[in-house]
């Protein structure tokens, strides 16, 4: 999608280098694009989802509360005229339900039904096998202690996890993502937990 606008993804790639991403760098974007590959010929509007991947965390300060605005905003200021106008809306969508990572209310079907493969795909992974899982959460702290201090962190960390594991809600939206990966998700996730010694 973004092979006709070199400049464009030559921005997203410098962006995505910067020096506070540890996990939510190019690695993050490449791992969700091969698993968008695998997925393609469900989804409604791929070239959607293709942006949405690109852009979604084309904004990133550890901890800072409006990167998904930003993000969404700096899709809307590269792209707006230059894709479809519906196509930009569905990935400014789907961007903007990563704040709270849940499907937004009153959607048509089809759009409802790409933002939750695209959620499960940013949230897979939770669900992966142990070593992928432990260098995501140890590139998630690497990225948040520098801000915020390691005991701040720590505390943070473990009331996600409690939160998460608690609130009595499915991780992923779709169906073949509950089957697949809540077990290893929550697994991991307690896992993590108990390292953290809450």
């Amino acid at each position: 999608m973004l092979d006709g606008h070199p400049r464009i993804l030559a921005d997203l790639r410098a962006r995505l280098a910067e020096p506070q991403r540890v996990y939510h760098g190019q690695a993050h974007i490449d791992a969700l694009l091969e698993a968008f590959r695998a997925h393609r010929a469900t989804v409604r509007n791929p070239d959607a989802v293709e942006l949405a991947i690109w852009f979604h965390d084309a904004v990133y300060q550890p901890g800072a509360p409006d990167n998904e605005r930003r993000s969404a905003a700096l899709l809307r200021v590269l792209l707006e005229g230059a894709v479809p106008a519906p196509t930009l809306a569905a990935a400014e969508t789907m961007i903007l339900a990563t704040e709270r990572h849940a499907v937004p209310d009153g959607l048509p079907a089809a759009l409802a039904a790409d933002v939750a493969l695209f959620l499960d795909l940013d949230m897979a992974i939770l669900g992966a096998g142990r070593a992928a899982y432990d260098g995501y959460a140890a590139g998630v702290a690497r990225e948040f202690v520098p801000v915020v201090g390691e005991a701040a962190y720590r505390q943070g960390r473990a009331a996600f996890l409690r939160g998460a594991l608690a609130s009595g809600r499915p991780l992923f939206v779709t169906d073949r993502a509950r089957a697949e990966l809540e077990g290893p998700a929550r697994s991991n996730m307690r896992r993590e937990l108990a390292a953290l010694g809450r």
